[in-house]
């Protein structure tokens, strides 16, 4: 029943933003026109530090605005991770109630800002995203009808992804409350194996992997570089979501595999910089 609340809570927390997105989405499909669309493409290059900036704010809600927006088109590929990269998803509220200095929580808030930034700006160098907005594709995609206005489809569109975010999320924070956390401190503080686990946990589309990798932190048991390595991958429910709303999965596969490279790097430089 507890697994329940809390993910119903956390669902619930995150439709404000879906809903935003999507109205903001059904507004440009409608009122866009090819010069606003052109101003946005030309403005691509400071994508990686506006989603930087953007994404350390506490919560998970972006990374989600993120990937509806990256499916869309309307932002590159070293934007999205440079947002994900950034998220911290749920572990600034649990190191300030934690009482955890201010000090180092600002260190590690700008630590994952200059790594999005960093990492997104090579990324767009090497990987280089044609941004032609098509929300028609991801409004075909998702089956609904938005000729008539922008509240209707909107909403259809944001729980549709609430309800899928809902039922995997559910799975997840059951399978979670099995996990052996002996046997992952053992792991996680042997040095660069720590920061590969950390990142695979990371990977879990779900609140509760950095709710776990903050909790062993605070308490002692992990190294900051295999926390940094989690948390730099971690994207909340981000990746879920561009797995439901981006239909190539290839493309998806690839970003997944660069963001956890990232990750790992980004862990190991804390023991050169920390």
């Amino acid at each position: 029943m507890d697994i329940l609340i809390d993910t119903i809570i956390d669902n619930l927390k995150l439709f404000p933003f879906l809903f935003a997105t999507y109205l903001c989405l059904e507004y440009m499909e409608h009122k866009t026109s090819e010069k606003t669309a052109a101003i946005i493409q030309k403005s691509g290059w400071s994508g990686p530090l506006v989603g930087s900036l953007c994404g350390a704010l506490p919560q998970c809600g972006f990374s989600v605005v993120a990937a509806n927006f990256y499916a869309a088109r309307i932002i590159g590929v070293g934007t999205l991770l440079a947002i994900f990269l950034s998220t911290s998803d749920e572990m600034l509220p649990i190191m300030i109630s934690g009482a955890v200095s201010p000090l180092l929580i600002l260190q590690i808030v700008l630590y994952k800002v200059a790594c999005g930034i960093i990492f997104g700006y090579a990324v767009n160098f090497v990987w280089r995203t044609h941004l032609q907005i098509n929300i028609e594709e991801l409004c075909q995609n998702e089956h609904c009808h938005c000729e008539t206005s922008i509240i209707k489809p909107a909403l259809y569109h944001s729980m549709r992804i609430t309800l899928f975010i809902f039922v995997f999320t559910l799975i997840l924070n059951y399978a979670m409350s099995y996990l052996d956390t002996d046997l992952l401190v053992r792991y996680m503080r042997t040095p660069l194996l720590g920061e590969i686990v950390g990142g695979v946990i990371g990977l879990v589309p779900n609140c509760s992997a950095s709710v776990i990798l903050t909790q062993l932190y605070m308490e002692g048991f992990i190294p900051l570089g295999a926390l940094m390595s989690g948390s730099l991958v971690s994207g909340g429910v981000g990746l879920l979501v561009l797995f439901r709303v981006n239909r190539r999965l290839q493309e998806n596969l690839k970003i997944v595999a660069v963001l956890y490279g990232c990750g790992i790097v980004g862990g190991l430089l804390t023991h050169l910089i920390y």
